[in-house]
């Protein structure tokens, strides 16, 4: 069972920055894709940014949502087992519930996002921007 801990989430003023990470006790973080998804209240789940699996040495392929593109930056330490999500430049309809999501399917509800099925999902941490 992948368990998902995200931390990092907090109020900020628009135009502020900041970061989320997420760890997991248990697996290698980098044998999965691994993605950010959020969900706003009255809102569906959206991916935000994924990156695919690099425990096989190969270049991390990284996708983000429109909305974010050039705002939000997803990167992994593997060294850390640690997924972390980089948001500058935040702005009022950021505000939402930010959930850490691994590959794989589970009887649970599947999201997916850039072509990867994610199935695991940590408890979410608020994220609230204010203008």
């Amino acid at each position: 069972q992948v368990q998902l801990v995200e931390s990092g989430g907090g109020s900020v003023q628009s135009g502020g920055s900041l970061t989320l990470a997420c760890t997991n006790s248990r697996y290698p973080l980098d044998d999965y894709a691994v993605a950010w998804f959020r969900q706003a209240p009255g809102k569906e789940r959206e991916g935000v940014s994924c990156m695919s699996a690099t425990s096989d040495g190969s270049d991390a392929r990284k996708d983000y949502a429109d909305s974010v593109k050039g705002r939000f930056t997803i990167s992994l330490d593997a060294a850390k087992n640690t997924l972390y999500l980089q948001m500058n430049n935040l702005k009022p309809e950021d505000t939402a519930v930010y959930y850490c999501a691994a590959e794989g399917r589970t009887f649970k509800h599947i999201y997916t996002f850039s072509g990867y099925e994610f199935g695991y999902f940590g408890q979410g941490t608020q994220v609230y921007v204010y203008s």
